[in-house]
């Protein structure tokens, strides 16, 4: 009993702090998208993207698939600290290697690329946070405090750089290099908590030869995931030669990333570890209904912010990113249905397939649909622009997502998923015809005296307006459906109240 007590103050908990960090990450640039893209103007966003996408492809060859599968083998062996700590020497001594491989090809790309060498240059430390990147290890140990407090005050201080020293287009290569200054040192500061938890490992005893090749299974749908979300910008950079197509499809991608975040990658980090380590108990039927849990939550905020977007972004956009970015608009309508996409495929992905050790048949599902969305990219940008790219993405997820649920040997079914989302759509949509028809009252082009900061506050009061309409309307229909994960919501807020209440009465 007491360990079950445990074991759910451990979820709560790691909940919690990772829901923290998420939605620190969503606000940050919340708070920096609009100085900056007033500031660099979508141009130097789009020079920004397509550099940055480059450098990914490097860190993600660099990285070799350490993160999930380290996070998958320390929570499988967390129980016996010797080997964990063996474990651990292995997976990241093989992970500078091949950081270390990629800053030299780096450094002959940085030489090649004339256009773009100072900011190429300038994207160096990311591979160095790469390289050094081990929050796979407390994550497996479901110990992310120790991640999520050091990362966050990199963050914090990195927002705090960026209005302090970018002032113009002229500064976008030292917004460049405190982008990735950031990633570097937050990674670098985990090493500080690293002392207390490892035990003396000799060198000769370490063996990285079959680390490698359960890397390579990881690695492979983690690069064939890139085709669809970091080829994309590559592509639209390549093909159309254009930074205002990139600037504006990353705005859009930027929004669309916020709210993945929030809707599924704190539920799915702290899940996987648990996952991983009920796989090895064999707990079979405690599994199904976890993922049959988190699956619910995730819909149940995927649809409320798919339909939420839709429904504020004609006044969202030029409120948050200013003026001269028109394109975003119809860009972030057409991609919100990926929120509810790869929300079911994430869920699955990180729930079921990596806990069970099924990678390698999760990762020829995302090669097929790696393969249609790169084939589909390059048919339809020369003719649609980022548009196309949005399409491309879009029926590339969802053909993962069907196979992913397919596949899922009854831990998932469309049943099921039907069953979860039909109240979901219904309250949805509706909340967003509310959302849209309440934001005709509040256009720029209805406030029309008063300056440009007056029309700004008045169309970002009428966008708060917005929210809160939407948020109001979609829980009150699902009230009245009965929505389990809502209901279970309001009793863990209103317990959480009672306690703070008891507290200050006592």
């Amino acid at each position: 009993m007491a360990a079950k007590k445990n074991k759910k103050t451990s979820i709560k908990k790691n909940f919690l702090y990772r829901a923290f960090f998420d939605v620190l990450s969503m606000i940050t640039p919340l708070i920096t998208a609009p100085y900056v893209s007033r500031v660099l103007g979508a141009d130097g966003i789009g020079i920004y993207s397509y550099t940055s996408s480059l450098m990914t492809f490097f860190t993600i060859f660099g990285a070799l698939g350490t993160a999930s599968y380290g996070m998958r083998e320390i929570a499988r062996h967390r129980d016996d600290r010797k080997e964990s700590s063996r474990l651990f020497w292995e997976i990241e001594i093989m992970t500078v290697i091949t950081s270390l491989s990629c800053t030299l090809l780096w450094v002959v790309l940085c030489i090649l690329y004339s256009d773009y060498t100072p900011y190429l240059f300038a994207l160096i430390p990311m591979l160095f946070g790469t390289m050094f990147d081990i929050s796979w290890y407390f994550t497996g140990y479901e110990k992310l405090s120790y991640t999520v407090i050091n990362n966050s005050i990199v963050k914090i201080l990195s927002v705090v750089c960026i209005f302090v020293f970018v002032h113009n287009k002229n500064d976008l290569l030292l917004y460049v290099l405190l982008s990735s200054l950031a990633t570097c040192l937050g990674n670098l500061s985990m090493w500080v908590h690293l002392p207390g938890m490892l035990v003396k490992t000799e060198l000769k005893h370490l063996n990285f030869k079959k680390h490698f090749k359960e890397t390579l299974i990881y690695f492979i749908p983690t690069i064939a995931t890139s085709i669809y979300t970091i080829l994309d910008k590559t592509l639209i950079g390549i093909i159309t030669n254009d930074n205002y197509q990139n600037g504006y499809y990353d705005q859009a991608y930027k929004i669309i990333r916020i709210i993945k975040s929030v809707v599924f990658t704190a539920v799915n980090t702290v899940m996987g570890a648990r996952l991983s380590y009920l796989f090895a108990k064999e707990k079979y039927d405690e599994i199904k209904k976890d993922i049959n849990k988190s699956m619910s939550f995730i819909l149940f905020l995927a649809f409320g912010a798919t339909f939420m977007l839709v429904g504020i972004s004609k006044n969202f956009v030029p409120v948050f990113f200013g003026d001269g970015y028109d394109p975003v608009i119809f860009m972030m309508c057409l991609m919100s249905p990926l929120i509810i996409i790869i929300g079911i495929s994430n869920c699955l992905g990180s729930q079921y397939y990596t806990p069970s050790g099924r990678r390698k048949e999760s990762a020829k599902i995302i090669v097929i649909g790696s393969v249609i969305n790169l084939c589909l990219n390059l048919c339809a940008i020369p003719f649609f622009g980022a548009s196309g790219a949005i399409l491309a993405s879009l029926i590339a997820e969802g053909f993962i997502s069907v196979l992913y649920i397919i596949k899922s040997k009854g831990y998932m079914s469309f049943a099921t998923l039907l069953k979860l989302s039909w109240k979901r759509i219904i309250a949805g949509a509706l909340s967003c015809a509310a959302v849209f028809f309440t934001g005709l009252f509040f256009t720029s082009s209805n406030v029309t005296d008063g300056s440009k900061l007056s029309r700004l506050i008045s169309s970002g009061l009428g966008l708060g307006v917005q929210m809160i309409v939407g948020v109001i309307v979609y829980s009150v229909i699902l009230a009245l459906f009965r929505d389990e994960i809502l209901f279970e919501l309001f009793a863990t807020a209103k317990n959480s109240f009672r306690k703070i209440f008891k507290r200050k009465a006592g």
